[in-house]
């Protein structure tokens, strides 16, 4: 399984910073050809459902998760932390966010693990390498709001 890490540091405040990268339809214009549809109602918490439909027209593939752990910040300076579990076909694993206190700011960490159980191992260092420069970007942009 290829699996990469993102860590940054934010000036925003964490309850900010957890905001921004938990607002799942925000990363629509954040991910390439990627479109996110929250399936449950708001707020979001754990068992919250969303599907980021990537690709153009019909030759896009469904990337459906499910929050696991939702540990938003607390005010007292805890951290927060999120945990998504991968539940499609051409797509699995998980994908965990954690946002906390750092001096005046944040400290992020987008850890992600995916499985493309149709792509031979041989592809695991160029995927890990693509997804670590894509979800950098991600996290970057959304962090900038």
């Amino acid at each position: 399984m290829p699996s990469f890490t993102v860590e940054r540091r934010t000036a925003l405040p964490p309850a900010e910073a957890w905001r921004r990268l938990t607002t799942w339809e925000n990363h629509t214009a954040t991910v390439p050809l990627t479109r996110v549809t929250v399936l449950t109602p708001p707020p979001s918490g754990a068992g919250t459902v969303f599907v980021a439909r990537t690709g153009p027209g019909r030759a896009s593939f469904a990337d459906p998760m499910r929050v696991a752990v939702w540990q938003p910040p607390t005010e007292d300076g805890g951290p927060g932390r999120c945990r998504l579990v991968k539940t499609g076909r051409v797509v699995t694993g998980w994908a965990e966010i954690e946002v906390r206190a750092d001096g005046a700011g944040s400290a992020v960490r987008w850890e992600e693990d995916l499985e493309l159980p149709w792509l031979p191992r041989a592809f695991d260092g160029l995927t890990r390498g693509a997804g670590r420069r894509v979800f950098a970007r991600v996290v970057d942009t959304l962090l900038a709001g």
